[in-house]
């Protein structure tokens, strides 16, 4: 598929093609401006392919009402956005009816629990417009779990994890893991130690795709990718999360009943 921006004379996506499927986690990564945002706000209709289409459980996303749509995605953007009323009322946004348990479970995955225990009136705390009165990095994890109490079939991070700490963001990414087996996972991602360990990595650069694949693959075959990676972390880094992904890989086939 392709997209341009109406009176744009080059398109900025230009003849994508990929599969992200249900239990995986799709990473798109590469420099700023090469259209990673502008492709996933085109699954939830943000903006329309210009040709091709996106199919969603095979039927083009422009055949869906648009509440439909909305239904089967859970959507945390670049920009976190909260709302005047309580933290349950957040959380429970893209989902009224959703049960305290539920509620409680999604603040626990994102690691929000710490926080909303220390405010005053807990989970009936009020949010002031916009969250003027929570840090960046809780905006962010009350925003991850109001995605995790939706209970979408497709979980979308744009850049979600960005404003978190090291620590905080890979325990709540492992947490994650656990409860969205069979989810479609998509995240955008500016630092990579967040996406070293999906199942696909797709590489963009000036709107096209030039790589797409795990991490070890793009690291002997893509050099944009190595390039981004090197930047970001030394060569012993880098070694050691392999090695991390490796021995992950290995006790989730020995749980399967796989390796020996």
């Amino acid at each position: 598929m392709t997209f341009s921006y109406p009176k744009a004379d080059v398109p900025v996506l230009c003849d994508l093609n990929f599969t992200a499927s249900p239990g995986e986690t799709t990473a798109f990564v590469g420099s700023t401006g090469a259209g990673k945002t502008t492709l996933i706000n085109l699954i939830p209709r943000f903006y329309d392919v210009t040709s091709g289409k996106i199919l969603l459980d095979g039927v083009d996303v422009r055949e869906y009402k648009l509440e439909d749509l909305y239904s089967k995605i859970g959507y945390v953007p670049q920009k976190s956005v909260l709302f005047s009323g309580t933290v349950a009322e957040n959380i429970k946004y893209g989902r009224p009816k959703a049960p305290e348990s539920e509620v409680e479970k999604a603040a626990r995955i994102s690691q929000s629990v710490e926080f909303i225990k220390n405010l005053d009136q807990k989970y009936q705390h009020l949010i002031a417009q916009g969250g003027a009165n929570v840090s960046g990095g809780q905006k962010q994890r009350l925003s991850i779990a109001r995605a995790i109490a939706k209970n979408p079939e497709i979980y979308i991070f744009d850049d979600s994890f960005s404003s978190l700490d090291f620590k905080t963001d890979a325990t709540l990414r492992k947490d994650l893991a656990g409860e969205i087996k069979n989810k479609t996972v998509l995240i955008v991602a500016q630092r990579i130690s967040t996406i070293l360990s999906a199942d696909k990595i797709i590489v963009l650069d000036d709107g096209e795709i030039v790589g797409q694949g795990k991490h070890k693959e793009l690291m002997k075959s893509c050099k944009v990718y190595q390039e981004i990676a090197y930047s970001q972390l030394s060569e012993e880094e880098l070694k050691k999360y392999q090695v991390n992904i490796d021995n992950n890989d290995r006790k989730l086939k020995l749980a399967e009943g796989g390796a020996k």
